[in-house]
């Protein structure tokens, strides 16, 4: 029996940051993963979670860890693959490591991901929006702040983690009008912004601490603004805005629906989706065709560009027998 720390710190102390050159995220999300699962394992077999041994992951344990973070913690199957996806990656890790352990490697290789749902992308309406983007009050040092985070959120379309790791150098120090994002995948973009958000960064700057990190939010402490803390502040203004627009309490406002707002709106604006696959910094045009089937703009177009087919309605009526014999006999 092989105890499964040492393996599983050299996975994610080493092998990931300095072998892979992984990024912090992914590093972060794969720490995360499997604190999950060791919590799960030793809680099913009734060890401490230092106890854990390399051989007791095995199919059945994995696969009932999956069934446990899809029904008691209520993820979904993306997460649910994301949890796999990050075992399989620590199997892979193993098998040039552990001799021993490279048919249990293949077993846990053979678990398939599941298939996901591809639901139409959440998104907000101008109205909703600019309730939104005006909930913060104005007067207080963190009213400045969370209006700057939500104004920058949506007309750059950040992700949630792009915006917490902004840092002060992605800003151009002249003018302010555009930012250098470090986006997913390692693809840097350079964004400039509207006039309206220059001003709530502006105004951010004028009020932000001058001691603390180096990233542009930071949070009541002095620090970087967490993912976490961001979610929060994002959901006491939707509860504020909710008030003027009461379409908000039929909806689920993630910092992600910012994004997809800012898509939306771009698309309709542009009517390209290339465009939209720049601003977010998309690999792929696929990765942008969600916004396409959760837009009725090109699909009203389209269906205005058709003409219907032009069919009387009637009803089938005989022909007259004797006109038809008449008819056959003038052919004669």
């Amino acid at each position: 029996m092989n105890a499964l720390a040492p393996y599983l710190s050299a996975f994610l102390l080493e092998h990931l940051p300095r072998e892979r050159n992984a990024s912090p995220h992914t590093c972060d999300a794969y720490a995360y993963s499997f604190k999950l699962l060791v919590c799960f394992a030793a809680g099913r077999l009734h060890v401490k979670p230092c106890q854990v041994e390399l051989e007791q992951l095995d199919v059945p344990l994995v696969l009932a860890f999956l069934d446990h973070i899809e029904s008691d913690r209520g993820n979904s199957a993306r997460s649910r693959n994301a949890r796999l996806a990050a075992i399989h990656s620590f199997f892979r890790f193993l098998e040039s490591r552990l001799v021993s352990c490279l048919n249990q490697a293949r077993q846990i290789h053979a678990i398939p991901m599941k298939k996901a749902d591809e639901a139409l992308v959440g998104y907000l309406t101008q109205d909703e929006l600019r309730a939104l983007l005006d909930a913060p009050n104005r007067s207080t040092l963190s009213g400045i702040r969370d209006r700057a985070m939500l104004h920058l959120a949506f007309a750059a379309g950040l992700r949630v983690s792009e915006l917490v790791g902004l840092r002060m150098e992605g800003l151009d120090q002249a003018t302010f009008a555009t930012v250098h994002v470090m986006g997913k995948g390692r693809r840097e973009r350079v964004l400039p912004l509207w006039k309206e958000t220059v001003t709530t960064i502006k105004a951010w700057l004028a009020v932000r601490p001058c001691h603390g990190d180096r990233e542009l939010f930071l949070n009541a402490a002095g620090h970087a603004m967490t993912r976490s803390g961001f979610e929060y502040i994002l959901a006491k203004h939707v509860a504020t805005a909710a008030r003027e627009e009461p379409s908000f309490a039929t909806k689920r406002v993630t910092p992600h629906v910012l994004r997809h707002t800012c898509a939306i709106h771009t698309l309709r604006a542009t009517g390209d989706i290339r465009k939209v696959s720049l601003w977010l910094g998309h690999a792929t045009l696929q990765s942008t065709e969600i916004y396409l089937r959760a837009d009725l703009t090109a699909k009203l177009e389209a269906l205005a560009a058709n003409v219907p087919p032009m069919v009387k309605a009637g009803r089938f009526r005989a022909p007259d027998q004797l006109l038809a014999m008449l008819r056959r006999a003038g052919r004669t």
